[in-house]
């Protein structure tokens, strides 16, 4: 008896759809893991005004500005990405042309966005 095995004809290429279904995936892993430390420094609250300012203390200083950044950019890229879904999902653009530019169009967007929004936190992790 012969032994049948599947095997997929069409491979999943790297293509721009595919790299931007991966990022709003890690992005909104990443966001999930924000919240979990966002609702440990609310925690510190219910413990007294000594507890909080100790927590405030740590996530006030540079390296938790510099990160920040990096929440902007998650936030940013991972709405402007959701939005582009929906537009693909209810404004029928799942044409293969359309949507490799809307995918470059999200990541400039991004860039641009998370740019400008930079500025001020360098500035204040940096201390100018």
């Amino acid at each position: 008896m012969k032994k049948v095995v599947f095997q997929p004809k069409v491979r999943y290429k790297m293509h721009p759809g595919y790299l931007a279904w991966i990022l709003h995936r890690a992005t909104g892993i990443l966001l999930g893991l924000y919240l979990f430390l966002h609702i440990w420094v609310i925690h510190h609250l219910a413990q007294g005004e000594e507890a909080f300012n100790e927590v405030m203390a740590v996530v006030q200083s540079p390296l938790f500005h510099l990160l920040e950044i990096g929440l902007l950019a998650t936030v940013v890229y991972h709405g402007l990405n959701g939005m582009r879904v929906v537009f693909i999902d209810y404004g029928n653009l799942a044409h293969r042309q359309i949507m490799r530019k809307a995918v470059y169009a999200v990541l400039a967007v991004s860039a641009v966005l998370v740019a400008a929004g930079a500025v001020p936190m360098l500035r204040l992790a940096l201390g100018l």
